[in-house]
């Protein structure tokens, strides 16, 4: 009799946890559905700047940007904020227009790099960032480990290299700038495995298929996105060949 109690145990406790991995991963595919959308979003911004004729929007004629290309540079910033710290108020539809204009406006930031380094060497770079994201990814989620703790340094170290950066966006360093992209390599790198095991952890506490899953799979989504964006523009600013 005392077996069979502790075999129905057992059995309720792994029918439970294997509830918990599928809907861990149903959120993650939600996750990555929406990051994919965000990087489709900027290549094909990306490709509309480059081809349409629309860089005159960004740059100015005697050089420089212009009004819009400051917005569209520093504006981003602002919509990820308001996403964060308005989440809880933001209905869903919004969330998903603000997602999308975050997207979009990377992308036109981002077609302002094929003015300074070669497309192979945006291609390769972009490449490197991605295979890179992917194997850190991997780990996050697979790892044992509690990365908590490791997360919170990396976070940390984030915000350090985020006012260094800004700084030296006025000072023109560029040993600043080359000390601030190894660093911030060693950084999104571990930021990634730590998000990917704060979303796993997220995705297998919650119940998928409400609103509040649909907020968290897209907020989930603008955070890996932004990391992988910052892998790459680290990357590419140490072994991105110049045009």
């Amino acid at each position: 009799m005392e077996f069979k109690e502790s075999k129905y145990s057992y059995d309720n406790i792994i029918e439970v946890r294997d509830q918990s991995e599928v809907s861990s991963r149903r959120f993650m595919a939600g996750v990555f559905s929406w990051m994919f959308v965000a990087l489709g979003v900027s290549a094909i911004t990306v490709f509309l700047f480059l081809n349409m004729g629309l860089l005159s929007l960004i740059v100015a004629p005697v050089g420089g940007l212009t009004g819009f290309g400051y917005f569209a540079l520093f504006s981003p910033l602002a919509f990820s904020l308001v996403m964060q710290f308005g989440y809880n108020r933001i209905s869903y539809p919004v969330l998903v227009l603000l997602f999308v204009a975050y997207a979009t406006l990377i992308g036109i930031s981002l077609s302002l790099i094929f003015l300074i380094y070669t497309s192979a060497s945006i291609l390769g770079v972009f490449i490197t960032a991605s295979v890179t994201f992917g194997i850190m990814a991997v780990a996050g989620y697979t790892t044992q480990m509690d990365l908590t703790k490791f997360g919170s340094i990396m976070y940390i170290l984030f915000i350090g290299i985020f006012v260094a950066s800004l700084a030296n966006f006025f000072m023109h360093s560029e040993q600043m700038s080359y000390i601030i992209s190894y660093i911030g390599i060693a950084v999104f790198t571990g930021l990634t495995a730590y998000y990917m095991q704060m979303l796993k952890r997220i995705g297998a506490g919650i119940e998928y298929g409400d609103a509040s899953s649909k907020k968290l799979a897209l907020m989930g989504a603008l955070t890996l996105y932004i990391t992988l964006i910052n892998l790459f523009f680290m990357i590419l600013r140490l072994f991105g060949r110049r045009r």
